[in-house]
């Protein structure tokens, strides 16, 4: 998979404009974004702003953590965050981000919600056009037709469904975080249960209730997310199976598809 190298580490702030994004009263132009950046810093302490973000990795793989779900963006897809929403960011080791900041009354149509949207070619470029434009361009002229372009074609954007739903519960949730960080654990809803001091029926209920998703279909889930940032770095696929958790590279296939809808090599076979 070929990377784009025109770009420098998580953008959002130009030398002329304030420092840090939290030192902006208000933004510049509807939409915000520049070339010119910050070394890369993911913020991983929870905070929100008042402006919609769109936050992409041009290499690498970033998170997003809501109080709802986590979020996970390799190239080619975002993670578009409401304005208002806390969250905090992680990427793997390398990660060149883009971030753009959007007023929510400049968006056609609303997105309400945090998701982990489809980066087409079209939408890649009118970004990277974006991005070359003077951080207080033309929004009467020229520019400002190209950021409405932009705009729609964000509106419309594709969901890509690489999200986690996160329980409220603290207990499922540290459940939920150990097999995050160790998604070849094997323990099962009873291992899980017991050291709850409950039984396996009532925390698959719990589960279920609180995530949408069955122990099993959360984990299956978690598992394949995990294995996304070692297939972005190049690994192969029999490595990236094993380190989440699958006993054979075709059990890894067949839940990777169901999942995401394409096998390893499909998902990651666009030219971004």
């Amino acid at each position: 998979m070929k990377h784009r190298q025109t770009d420098t580490p998580a953008a959002v702030v130009a030398p002329e404009e304030p420092s840090r994004l939290a030192e902006l009263v208000e933004l510049p132009r509807p939409l915000y974004g520049s070339t010119h950046s910050l070394p890369n810093r993911a913020i991983v302490e929870p905070h929100d702003h008042p402006w919609a973000q769109l936050s992409h990795a041009l290499r690498g793989t970033q998170r997003v953590e809501t109080e709802t779900g986590h979020f996970l963006a390799p190239p080619g897809r975002a993670v578009w965050v409401p304005a208002g929403m806390r969250h905090a960011v992680t990427c793997s080791p390398g990660t060149l981000m883009r971030s753009l900041y959007i007023e929510p009354a400049a968006m056609l149509r609303p997105r309400p919600e945090c998701e982990v949207i489809v980066v087409s070619p079209l939408l890649r470029e009118l970004i990277q056009a974006f991005s070359e434009l003077p951080v207080r361009y033309d929004d009467a002229g020229a520019d400002g037709r190209l950021v409405g372009v932009l705009l729609d074609r964000l509106a419309v954007a594709e969901q890509a469904g690489l999200m986690l739903p996160w329980p409220e519960d603290p207990r499922l949730g540290d459940i939920c975080r150990q097999l995050q960080e160790k998604p070849a654990d094997r323990s099962s809803i009873e291992d899980h249960a017991c050291r709850l001091g409950v039984s396996g029926r009532t925390l698959s209920r719990w589960f279920l209730h609180q995530t949408g998703l069955t122990f099993r279909q959360w984990r299956q889930r978690c598992r394949v997310l995990a294995s996304i940032p070692a297939l972005e770095r190049g690994e192969r696929v029999t490595d990236a199976a094993l380190g989440s958790g699958y006993e054979s590279m075709s059990a890894f296939i067949a839940a990777f598809q169901e999942q995401l809808g394409a096998t390893p090599k499909d998902f990651f076979s666009s030219d971004y």
